[in-house]
């Protein structure tokens, strides 16, 4: 049995990606490594929890004799990296914690698979990224961020997140390690901690609450649904070329106000209100420091070279996110509550 280490499995992206591995590939031993910080929850993965080929551990990639242990346990063929702290507001507050996580975590999984790979064949680390390593582009012109576009890293998570690919590629060119990167867009869809723009707004507009919106609005970001990610992850993974980098994006580019607006509309829609009424919620407040104005992929070295491309379109998308968020109101409020960081001593303790 193939024995495959996912980090941060029980967050948004990788208990997408958790779930996908696990139904998809019985013949695989699916070990869940997360720390269960406040985003990670494992209620996201009730649904698979019992299944056969599926363990979860909880621990801090921090911890490297943690690491170390857990790859002599499992006897890791390969590694998904997803685990980091991900919010940019939350790296502006306190970067130490995302130099932790995101470089020396990193540092430490890398370290210990080059030392208990003695033999590299039928082995792969990935390691997720995110497009933010690039820097900004400008509003209003026709450019895209592509693998080969320059790291420019404007906040403590994206500088993190960029230090922690460079040193992927160094254990690649220097060690033989085997890796392959990817680096996405925004992501969106269910299970998102209510932090970020989507989920937040859906709850608060279900809650007549304001609707915060930094600066102008027209921040600009391309968007890909969450389990559109999972299934490029899953294709990178198996049919990716060592050494090389994915750029994933979803080919839909929105300002925050057009994005804004079309939730407020979906959203009024969906819980039967008047149209308009959310939107008269929205306010306008001081921007955050460093915010990028534009982030763009281009994802067509994926599409070309392995196959993928999107699967639905952003207006389909989001009509799904807020009917999830509106019909798991059990989900939200357990996490609002902060009543699901219980889950993990109920169940597994």
């Amino acid at each position: 049995m193939k024995s495959i280490l996912i980090t941060g499995g029980a967050g948004f992206i990788g208990s997408h990606l958790v779930r996908l591995f696990v139904k998809k590939y019985p013949d695989y031993q699916i070990v869940n490594l997360d720390k269960l910080t406040y985003a990670g929850n494992l209620m996201n993965l009730k649904d698979i929890e019992q299944s056969a080929n599926y363990v979860f551990e909880k621990g801090d990639i921090v911890d490297s004799e943690l690491v170390n242990k857990l790859f002599e346990k499992y006897a890791f063929d390969s590694v998904i990296h997803l685990a980091a702290e991900t919010h940019v507001d939350r790296s502006i507050s306190d970067p130490l914690s995302f130099v932790k996580t995101n470089v020396l975590g990193t540092f430490n999984l890398l370290n210990a698979a080059r030392m208990h790979w003695k033999d590299s064949t039928g082995k792969l680390f990935y390691h997720v990224s995110t497009d933010e390593v690039y820097g900004a582009l400008k509003l209003g012109e026709d450019t895209l961020f592509t693998e080969h576009t320059p790291y420019d890293p404007r906040s403590p998570y994206s500088a993190a997140k960029a230090s922690s690919d460079h040193f992927v590629r160094a254990y690649w060119h220097t060690y033989d390690l085997p890796v392959v990167l990817s680096n996405c867009s925004n992501n969106y869809g269910s299970y998102q901690f209510p932090e970020k723009l989507i989920p937040l707004f859906i709850n608060n507009i279900k809650n007549n609450k304001a609707l915060p919106v930094y600066g102008d609005g027209l921040y600009t970001r391309d968007w890909l649904w969450v389990e559109d990610h999972a299934r490029a992850i899953d294709v990178v993974f198996h049919k990716g070329k060592q050494g090389e980098t994915y750029n994933i994006g979803g080919h839909n580019e929105w300002t925050n106000m057009d994005l804004v607006h079309l939730l407020c509309d979906t959203a009024d829609q969906e819980l039967g209100r008047a149209a308009g009424t959310a939107r008269a919620s929205i306010t306008f407040v001081k921007d955050r420091p460093g915010h990028d104005r534009r982030y763009a992929i281009d994802a067509s070295k994926i599409e070309k070279d392995l196959g993928w491309t999107p699967s639905i379109r952003f207006e389909e998308g989001l009509l799904e996110t807020v009917k999830w968020y509106l019909n798991n109101e059990a989900w939200l409020d357990n996490v609002t509550s902060g009543a699901y960081q219980d889950y993990y001593t109920k169940q597994y303790t």
